[in-house]
């Protein structure tokens, strides 16, 4: 597979992404220092979709709430295990349909910049799932120690687009105990969720935090983020910032036990958002951009 690797001009920071295993970022490191989780690598990624590095959710981030979901007056029955639909260990769909999808097209490559893109509306598998036909392009930038990801919506037809997808990055900080590692979070709305991961309907406030991580577990759900919102991870002499520039109301941070990392996900709408509306849709004649970026 042919992995890109795109450098800062101005700093010893590089990443790497594969376009041709679902656009997924599979490094990005400081002087050689790896900061995204590896977990599993990349092979287990493309053999059963599990997640590392920082993979696109597409087009639903996290899981629907069952086999069925109605939008843009469109009513869809998706089937795991067929058209590349994943299931939770619950059984529920979960992380759309591009998990390792081949068929990304390069569009342009430089020495710190990589574009690609999917056409929907020319694979019957993806649009058995999400039926309506849009292009979906995704530009990787590194630039004054900053990697940043910029998403672009158009629909191809007359049928707007939900948008309800997200990414998964899995940050690390290798040299300083798990216990040891500070996150903080800007003022969100925290959404209870139940023993399946799907919202109970059922709010509270979120103030902006800033807490060492200890050996607390997160798996939780927020909406209401700001349009330049930053999360963070720091320890040591080095920091981690999530911004979500646009297009991001909400989030999912995970950080699981036994495991030394943290994900700050940027999510254009909240859990099963297909399924119960909320969400935002790219219309026909108007391209919708989503943009959140990592800083070192």
């Amino acid at each position: 597979m042919h992995v890109v690797t795109l450098r800062d001009p101005a700093s010893s920071v590089t990443a790497q992404f594969v376009p041709d295993a679902g656009m997924i970022g599979t490094s990005l490191s400081d002087d050689g220092v790896e900061l995204l989780g590896q977990r599993r690598g990349l092979d287990a990624y493309l053999s059963a979709g599990k997640t590392m590095g920082i993979p696109i959710l597409y087009p639903w981030a996290n899981r629907l709430g069952d086999n069925t979901y109605t939008a843009e007056n469109v009513t869809v029955t998706v089937t795991p295990g067929e058209n590349r639909v994943r299931a939770d260990p619950n059984g529920l769909p979960i992380h759309g349909t591009l998990a390792a999808y081949p068929n990304w097209r390069v569009t342009d490559e430089s020495a710190n910049e990589l574009s690609a893109e999917v056409d929907f509306g020319a694979d019957p598998r993806l649009l058995a799932g999400f039926p309506y036909p849009h292009i979906l392009h995704v530009t990787v930038q590194l630039a004054n120690r900053t990697l940043t990801v910029r998403t672009t919506v158009t629909p191809t037809g007359d049928r707007a687009a939900p948008l309800c997808f997200g990414f998964h990055p899995y940050l690390q900080l290798p040299g300083v105990v798990r216990d040891e590692w500070i996150i903080e979070t800007p003022p969100l709305r925290h959404l209870a969720l139940d023993d399946t991961g799907l919202p109970t309907g059922a709010t509270s406030p979120w103030p902006a935090t800033r807490e060492a991580l200890g050996d607390k577990s997160f798996d939780d759900a927020y909406d209401q983020v700001d349009q330049g919102a930053v999360f963070a991870l720091s320890a040591g002499d080095r920091r981690l910032e999530v911004h979500f520039e646009r297009g991001y109301s909400a989030a999912q941070i995970f950080a699981p036990p036994g495991e030394d990392l943290v994900c700050f996900e940027p999510m254009a709408a909240a859990t099963d958002a297909l399924r119960r509306g909320g969400f935002r849709s790219a219309q026909p004649g108007e391209p919708a951009v989503a943009q959140f970026s990592i800083r070192v």
